[in-house]
């Protein structure tokens, strides 16, 4: 059998079906350039209309990657037919089911962050410029993605998190609304007037320009400390971390005037030291002194 001749063959053969189908990779090649200008034009078109409601950003971006992507899918579609004239809707579905199971299982983590990405887009909860928790990750949510989120910690480091974490972990939120709830304690002495006390503690709490008064200011005895009898305050005040910062900071400086000027004493606790005096050798070595 004469295997250089058959090689030469199938390779002229090959040569002449590539010549006759550079026609139809021409075409193919000028749908895909078709269909890029036209996705293009088509994201901007649906950023116009959306631009006109009032959507949360991330649904914005959603809206956009479904445009772009189905306008894909359509053009790929009419330029693999025609390269391969033979290739139908149903043959295409078909090897799309079948190369999508081993495609699921060689890609599930991306998959699943894929399908969270869309769910957290599509939720009203948790939108761009909120600050969150979950998982010790605390920051404001700069930009959510298919497939991850980008997470701003407060002292400055970005966090890259993938979605699923975020879909199935709890999210605390706190900026969910423009007001929050803070406390303090503060312990005065056992021979002070609790009730006096807690009267001075309300009124300079209600002075704090930052406090929200309207919502109610909670002052209560909460236990007997070492020295002390502590006293739980609770106030409604701005929801992010700064607001409830500054607003500590007022309250706390507050209180300490108004209880300094009632004559009310805040106690040190009281704490019994213990440590090893150096003694002589003659001596008993190690004695502990309180």
């Amino acid at each position: 059998m004469n295997y250089i001749g058959t090689l030469r063959d199938q390779l002229r053969d090959m040569g002449e079906g590539f010549v006759q189908a550079l026609p139809s990779l021409a075409i193919a090649l000028l749908i895909v350039f078709v269909t890029w200008i036209v996705a293009r034009f088509a994201v901007r078109i649906s950023d116009m209309i959306v631009g006109r409601t009032e959507i949360r950003a991330s649904l914005k971006n959603l809206i956009d990657t479904v445009v772009k992507l189905g306008i894909w899918i359509v053009g790929l579609f009419i330029a693999a037919v025609v390269v391969m004239p033979d290739l139908t809707p149903a043959s295409l579905l078909a090897g799309l089911g079948i190369g999508a199971v081993a495609i699921g299982f060689a890609f599930q983590d991306i998959f699943e962050n894929f399908l969270a990405g869309v769910l957290i887009m599509v939720r009203e909860k948790m939108r761009i410029g909120d600050v969150i928790e979950c998982e010790g990750i605390t920051g404001k949510v700069e930009h959510i993605t298919l497939r991850e989120t980008h997470v701003r910690k407060l002292s400055g480091e970005l966090t890259v998190v993938p979605n699923s974490i975020l879909f199935k972990n709890p999210v605390e939120i706190f900026t969910d609304h423009d007001q929050r709830r803070h406390e303090i304690v503060c312990g005065v002495s056992y021979d002070t007037d609790l009730d006096h006390a807690a009267e001075v503690i309300r009124s300079a709490v209600e002075g704090v320009d930052t406090v929200l008064a309207s919502k109610g200011i909670d002052v209560f005895a909460q236990e007997f400390n070492s020295s002390s009898v502590d006293f739980l305050i609770r106030w409604w005040a701005g929801s992010t971390p700064r607001d409830g910062w500054e607003s500590k900071d007022r309250v706390v400086r507050a209180v300490k005037a108004g209880l300094d000027e009632a004559g009310i004493e805040i106690p040190f606790p009281y704490v019994t030291h213990t440590f090893k005096e150096k003694v002589p050798l003659g001596d008993t070595a190690g004695d502990t002194v309180n």
